[in-house]
């Protein structure tokens, strides 16, 4: 038995089952979504899914995911150190409770319950005192850690009180430090390469980022993400901040050791629009080549897209290639400009692809 496999069969521990997802659609969205082919499944659908990311990108995928699964697990980045989250970790000493926040908000359902909860959650108090924009789910998050000790048992309460559509797990349990390497970060220096840490300052860098790592270098995961990896039909990567909450989760190795052995198939769910500052410039494809870069093991099975967010869909194919993987081209944003995801046009999108790409039996 190798190492990797050694560390991965410690970590297999048995997972609660997530509650059975509602379904319920905006109307517009959901003709739109009805016409490429999306039928909502039946309640209590049972495809195994994982998704990991952070922020606003991961949110956008779970409120999709959320809509065509049964059994939905949300693997989150830990590694923010800015706003609310960065100041409860710097006086508290915990995890950043923030994208764990959002990941839960995403998860609630769209009735009166589910939406008067993910509003409570996202809730930031206004004052001139020390409550001033923190987030009134982080600290219910970061009060329950304190209360049982346990940062799973604790996410899987809060999760239980909102009536969330699935689970949500923190990446690790060490509260972990983003450090990149970034060109010109000073613009009087242009072709210097510097370190720069924080993910809050990585995110905005006016630099280009070459590569990013994590402080520790080595940190361990949750057993239950691992587990969850493992264990899936499907593990959905991105969309997302592609230094601070993409790649971030391929930087712990047991990780991704799951990512890399699992028998679940992998979708990569590219971004709409590069990120200014973290991405400026780039194109779908080297969206792709950092990952490679970062992960040079790790393969996918599809690689999924906007359709008018990629100008050469020839160079896109040659580049998810060399990852083992088929690119999807499909509308998933919304109709009104911006670069966000439609929650039911990439619902129909994701579940195209778990239907085309087909559905793996259990293997356990």
């Amino acid at each position: 038995m190798t190492g990797r496999s050694r560390r991965l069969s410690r970590l297999r521990r048995v997972v609660p089952e997530s509650r059975a997802a509602r379904q319920s659609a905006e109307p517009r969205a959901a003709r739109l979504a009805e016409a490429r082919g999306y039928r909502p499944r039946r309640r209590g659908a049972r495809d195994k899914v994982v998704a990991l990311g952070g922020g606003m990108g991961l949110s956008a995928s779970l409120a999709a995911l959320r809509r065509i699964t049964g059994d939905l697990t949300a693997v989150v980045t830990v590694a923010d150190d800015g706003g609310s989250s960065g100041r409860l970790r710097d006086e508290l000493g915990v995890l950043p409770p923030g994208d764990l926040r959002k990941a839960l908000a995403a998860l609630c359902g769209d009735d009166d319950w589910g939406q008067t909860w993910a509003r409570v959650i996202q809730h930031r108090f206004t004052s001139q005192g020390d409550l001033h924009d923190h987030a009134v789910g982080n600290v219910l998050i970061v009060a329950l850690w304190e209360q049982l000790g346990d940062h799973v048992q604790a996410l899987d309460l809060v999760g239980k009180l909102l009536g969330a559509h699935g689970r949500v797990l923190p990446m690790s349990a060490v509260p972990l430090e983003l450090q990149a390497l970034v060109k010109g970060h000073d613009a009087e220096r242009p072709d210097d390469v510097d370190t720069v840490r924080g993910q809050a300052t990585v995110a905005l860098t006016p630099g280009e980022v070459q590569s990013v790592h994590l402080v520790p270098h080595d940190p361990p995961a949750v057993p239950e993400a691992v587990e969850a990896v493992l264990d899936a039909d499907w593990v959905v990567l991105g969309p997302g901040s592609w230094f601070s909450s993409v790649i971030p989760h391929l930087l712990v190795p047991e990780l991704l050791d799951a990512l890399t052995e699992t028998k679940a198939r992998r979708v990569l769910s590219l971004n709409l629009a590069p990120q200014p500052g973290e991405t400026d410039g780039f194109s779908p494809q080297r969206h792709l080549e950092v990952l490679g870069r970062h992960a040079p093991k790790l393969a996918l099975d599809v690689v999924l897209a906007d359709e008018a967010a990629v100008p050469d869909r020839e160079v896109l194919t040659e580049a998810a290639k060399r990852f083992g993987a088929a690119v999807e081209l499909a509308p998933v944003a919304r109709r009104d400009g911006t670069p966000r995801h439609d929650p039911e046009l990439l619902a129909a999108a994701y579940d195209r692809i778990f239907r085309m790409h087909g559905r793996i039996g259990p293997w356990r």
